[in-house]
């Protein structure tokens, strides 16, 4: 009676009724690879990233429906938080603000940034202190110590020429007002590798957000919920040091839909 009502043909009626169940197949299908994906990543790639992995693994899958699969099974990344400030007022010499938050890009090499971030641990404290590409948001180098000195600074500038030197000449790097990056050491490098200096306004974390949404991934894919976890400060190093490896070879960055290795190399292979 109902589907004379309706005007509904009974061999729509039980067609419709026999594939009640198919989308729900299909989307367990998909949940499996999405867990899979999320579990391998730590618990930290949200529906953007997993659905990138996705259609790198093949499947012809759009954001919308790995967003509502996550939602409706509660697979969620963790949100971030924040920070550390080497700000000590006026001690050197300040620098423009070249960039003034133009962070755009044609290739790698032309527009890094730098800043140093704190680990607050039961352990004592651990300072990191890295220079990123916007273009790539590869780590081209780094260091970490338990003092934030002009030593630290040293060692990750003399890393970053061992191994970028031949590309840096022209480069614009960006930093905080930091007392680091007004020292006269750290201005002559600069000069000496032709790379030209340029510092965001005071208290101005948004001049410099490329390298602050770095310090936020990496916290909140590796440390923040964990901090209790790591036995020593040995340990929290050998963990900081994995990740950055880990982030620079293997994690997603949503806007170029790889890794900063991959995008680096694939540049200069089309350049060539």
């Amino acid at each position: 009676m109902l589907l004379e009502i309706a005007n509904l043909p009974r061999s729509t009626f039980n067609y419709v009724k026999s594939h009640m169940d198919d989308k729900a197949r299909k989307d367990e299908a998909i949940l499996k690879e999405i867990e899979s994906i999320f579990k391998e990543n730590n618990g930290k790639y949200g529906y953007p990233r997993i659905t990138i992995e996705l259609q790198n693994r093949g499947y012809n899958i759009n954001k919308k429906r790995v967003a509502r699969i996550m939602r409706e099974n509660n697979i969620k990344a963790v949100k971030r938080k924040r920070r550390y400030n080497s700000y000590k007022g006026t001690v050197g010499k300040l620098a423009p603000n070249i960039l003034n938050r133009d962070f755009s890009t044609t290739g790698p090499y032309q527009k890094l940034g730098t800043d140093v971030t704190v680990f607050i641990t039961p352990h004592g404290k651990l300072y990191l202190s890295p220079i990123i590409d916007f273009h790539t948001r590869e780590v081209l180098a780094y260091d970490l110590s338990e003092n934030p000195n002009m030593q630290q600074i040293r060692r990750m500038l003399d890393r970053l020429v061992k191994k970028h030197g031949d590309y840096l000449t022209g480069a614009i790097m960006h930093s905080d007002q930091g007392w680091q990056y007004q020292m006269l050491y750290y201005r002559k490098f600069l000069k000496e590798h032709k790379i030209t200096q340029s510092m965001s306004r005071k208290g101005n974390c948004l001049d410099n957000s490329p390298t602050e949404n770095f310090f936020g991934r990496l916290k909140t894919d590796m440390y923040y919920d964990r901090e209790y976890s790591f036995k020593s400060l040995k340990e929290l190093k050998q963990n900081i040091r994995k990740y950055i490896k880990y982030y620079n070879e293997e994690r997603i960055v949503t806007r170029l839909r790889t890794n900063p290795t991959n995008c680096r190399d694939s540049y200069f292979e089309s350049v060539i």
